[in-house]
């Protein structure tokens, strides 16, 4: 037997997981001893665990409580831990069911839900968004013309950006509103609309670590956003020497704090408006889009590791240890259709990764066509440099040696796309 604490894990699987949240699982175990709940039979993961529960659902209470009360019957649990946003209210309920630190329920929950967020924001006066949470078009129509286009609607409680769109006038808001409540449908914690003022200005993420109600503000995230009016993400970089920090962290703390956050690593992102920050949402989890690999290549900090700590009660390690930058670019096809090539050429010093999540011969559906990240993306490449410009700048360079082939479907015929 180890002596090495043992942390529980509640993460999906899946060759995605692994492009995504591989770093994360094998930083974790190479400080923890990790047992694992997921929704089938481990794969790639089975090197970086001890133990594995199975359950068909886990977003699941009961499923979720009995099978970690199995792992805590066979092995002396230290914490609880997810990455995945969909299992933030079910893993804090569990870690607390079995004795575990964690955050209070209340302030995971807000988290999720945006319209409870919003409020919280308002009453402890974090500058945000003005916002309204809505069940109708009707309702949806009133209130858009109460704030004034242009507009954002959104799923109350979603991730990802799946089912976030721009109306900028009274003709598209019929149409968005129909895309958010499609999405919005799919929730668990909410089925809910809300209608948004839209925040003109750069969009970033603050991320951070809290322990005992202590925050401390890691790095900047700077993010590309496009697809309009849809709101995809394009691509992140972290300079671990941005000015922004010192101007956004007071801002940051201030949101973790409305929502009664006490511990953990949190992804806060907001949209600077005339160079003034404003709160879009606070994530109660590690970044996603490979933004906590781009933290530790930029700074030295493993946001991973940190994030286990403090769910073990353990002091996580914070202190920089370089002075770099690193950018990802998300990949995409030119049209939605079927993937009929994927290549890439061009191996450079500075190219971190670069990972496919698609193959030939499956289809991508991009947000214009009813898709999302997860039916449009093609994979990622990730960059270094000595300043985020010019991280980004590497990042755009290697994306010139990316070959993609798409045949989409007009109607009954089809042509070749090609980037």
């Amino acid at each position: 037997m180890s002596d090495r604490p043992v942390i529980l894990l509640v993460a999906p699987t899946g060759a995605e997981s692994e492009g995504y949240r591989g770093y994360c699982l094998r930083s974790v175990a190479a400080a923890y001893d990790v047992v694992l709940i997921t929704q089938e039979e481990p794969s790639w993961e089975v090197p970086y665990i001890r133990d594995c529960v199975v359950v068909p659902d886990l977003t699941d209470q009961t499923q979720l409580n009995l099978a970690g009360q199995a792992l805590a019957e066979r092995w002396n649990l230290a914490g609880a831990l997810t990455w995945t946003e969909w299992y933030l209210v079910p893993v804090t309920r569990l870690a607390h069911h079995l004795g575990l630190p964690a955050n209070p329920v209340e302030a995971v929950r807000a988290c999720r839900d945006k319209a409870v967020s919003r409020a919280l924001f308002d009453q402890h006066q974090v500058p945000s968004a003005i916002s309204r949470s809505v069940r109708t078009l009707q309702e949806a129509q009133a209130v858009a013309e109460e704030i004034g286009f242009p507009v954002v609607l959104k799923p109350t409680a979603h991730a990802a950006s799946v089912g976030v769109i721009r109306a900028d006038d009274a003709d598209q808001l019929t149409t968005a509103y129909r895309h958010a409540s499609a999405a919005a449908a799919h929730g668990r914690e909410s089925t809910d609309v809300l209608v948004e003022e839209y925040l003109d200005g750069p969009e970033i993420s603050v991320e951070c670590a809290t322990q005992h109600g202590s925050t401390t503000v890691v790095a900047v995230t700077r993010k590309t956003v496009g697809m309009p009016p849809h709101f995809e993400e394009l691509a992140h970089s972290v300079d671990a020497s941005d000015t922004l920090r010192e101007t956004v962290a007071p801002v940051a703390r201030a949101a973790i704090d409305a929502l009664g956050v006490t511990d953990g690593v949190s992804h806060v992102e907001m949209r600077l408006v005339d160079g003034h920050p404003r709160l879009v949402e606070v994530n109660g989890r590690l970044g996603g889009d490979m933004i906590g690999h781009l933290v530790r290549l930029a700074t030295g900090i493993d946001l991973a590791r940190a994030a286990a700590d403090i769910a073990c009660g353990r002091i996580p390690d914070l202190t920089p240890t370089r002075a770099s930058a690193a950018a990802v670019k998300l990949l995409y096809p030119p049209t939605s259709g079927t993937l009929t090539r994927l290549r890439f050429h061009g191996a450079q010093p500075w190219l971190d990764t670069v990972h496919f999540q698609r193959r030939t011969g499956d289809e991508v559906l991009l947000p214009a066509d009813g898709g999302d990240t997860f039916t449009a993306r093609l994979g990622y490449l990730v960059t270094t440099a000595s300043t985020g410009a010019q991280a980004r700048d590497r990042a755009e360079d290697a994306a010139r040696g990316l070959t993609v082939h798409v045949r989409p479907r007009t109607g009954t015929a089809w042509r070749e796309a090609t980037a």
